[in-house]
């Protein structure tokens, strides 16, 4: 069903409000289990249809859109997973946050075959939030990945992680 990736402060442009619902950083990507009323009381309606039911941010709309912060990372917003770090965060202009490459074990990918297409769906691996979609060959960065991903289903964290993770591609 799920396969996790295998393979081995200032920001330019615009200014954004860094998110109040930053959590402490999960360091493991062991399962996180909740109940869909426990999910519904924790997130906004948004992030909600994000992160649980597949929803997307409508284009260009998100708060993470066009920043490249220098430093820190971005969680999951659902359960605080590190996800991505800053320095994956690349300008691409498709009207969501693009990341080159995610923190080995933690993010997974499935197919997902809805509204006609044939897509890889990224998601958390600790807690399942449907994070965006991955689409590949496109040329845009060294490794020639476009993590597409929903700033409704991240929070940006301005600070180093606690140790070190290794990042790579799927």
């Amino acid at each position: 069903m799920f396969r996790l990736l295998q393979s081995c402060t200032s920001c330019s442009g615009k200014a954004f409000v860094r998110s109040a619902k930053a959590k402490p950083v999960r360091m493991s990507s062991a399962k996180v289990v909740k109940s869909d009323d426990e999910w519904r009381k924790q997130l906004t309606d948004q992030e909600y249809r994000v992160l649980r039911k597949g929803d997307t941010d409508r284009p260009h709309s998100g708060e993470y859109d066009t920043v490249l912060p220098k430093t820190g990372y971005f969680q999951c917003r659902g359960c605080g997973a590190p996800l991505y770090s800053a320095a994956s965060k690349f300008k691409c202009g498709c009207g969501w946050p693009a990341f080159d490459k995610a923190y080995k074990g933690f993010v997974a990918v499935k197919e997902d075959v809805s509204h006609g297409m044939r897509r890889t769906e990224v998601l958390c691996q600790a807690c399942d939030g449907h994070l965006g979609h991955v689409f590949m060959g496109e040329g845009l960065t060294n490794t020639n990945q476009r993590h597409c991903v929903n700033s409704s289903s991240i929070t940006y964290v301005d600070k180093p992680l606690p140790k070190p993770i290794e990042e790579s591609t799927i």
